[in-house]
């Protein structure tokens, strides 16, 4: 039977449950291409507060689930150079068709699909003919989990088993334990944004750092 890939583009900042799911669901009919999002300005990425973990430790947030997996790949190809403007509007702009290229650049199967749980993006996937599956989203997201993260940071020191008993949702059981292991390995990223000022602006529904907008 031919092989065909799946293809997941998608911020993973940081790798929920929800994504190590949806992953391991792909892999058991797909090859899985999996592309975290990165934002480059001058070769650098940028990273904010919506933002924090670098195409590096989410990388070894996905390896920690899925080096052993023949049928998962993950590919620094879905990238953004900066100006970021120049994306806008999708569809329309030459240099989206050329992110589509990017994307596609390394893939070895002749036939492949794309997977997300949103109506607005499935429709993007769509006029890019990157062959969206009919799918659903999952409840846990990254934003939630990272605003718990944030929150740990800022609050004083209760302990877990008092956190629990107050009923307060707990970040690490939205992630999974090797991905929680990571993030506290990587706490001063984690404490560096969370006292920061979000520089993270929306156009046309895709979220983009806000240096970088508009210069190189």
């Amino acid at each position: 039977m031919e092989k065909i890939a799946a293809l997941y583009l998608a911020h993973l900042n940081p790798v929920t449950k929800a994504h190590e799911t949806i992953i391991s669901n792909l892999a058991k009919q797909y090859k899985v291409y999996v592309y975290p999002v990165i934002f480059l300005k001058a070769g650098i990425e940028i990273n904010t507060r919506t933002f924090p973990f670098p195409y590096d430790v989410r990388r070894e947030m996905l390896k920690s689930l899925f080096e052993q997996a023949e049928n998962v790949e993950i590919s620094p190809d879905y990238f953004f150079e900066s100006p970021f403007i120049k994306y806008v509007p999708p569809f329309l702009s030459p240099y989206s068709w050329m992110l589509r290229k990017q994307i596609l650049g390394n893939i070895k199967e002749k036939k492949y699909i794309s997977y997300t749980g949103d109506t607005a993006e499935r429709i993007a996937l769509t006029v890019y003919n990157l062959h969206p599956i009919q799918s659903n989203r999952l409840k846990i997201s990254a934003s939630k989990v990272k605003e718990l993260i944030y929150e740990a940071v800022m609050k004083d020191n209760t302990s877990e088993s008092q956190k629990r008993i107050e009923g307060d949702p707990v970040w690490e059981d939205l992630v999974p334990k090797p991905v929680a292991e990571i993030i506290k390995r990587h706490w001063d990223v984690v404490e560096k944004f969370a006292r920061m000022t979000d520089k993270t602006v929306k156009i046309l529904g895709m979220k983009y750092p806000a240096e970088g907008i508009f210069h190189f």
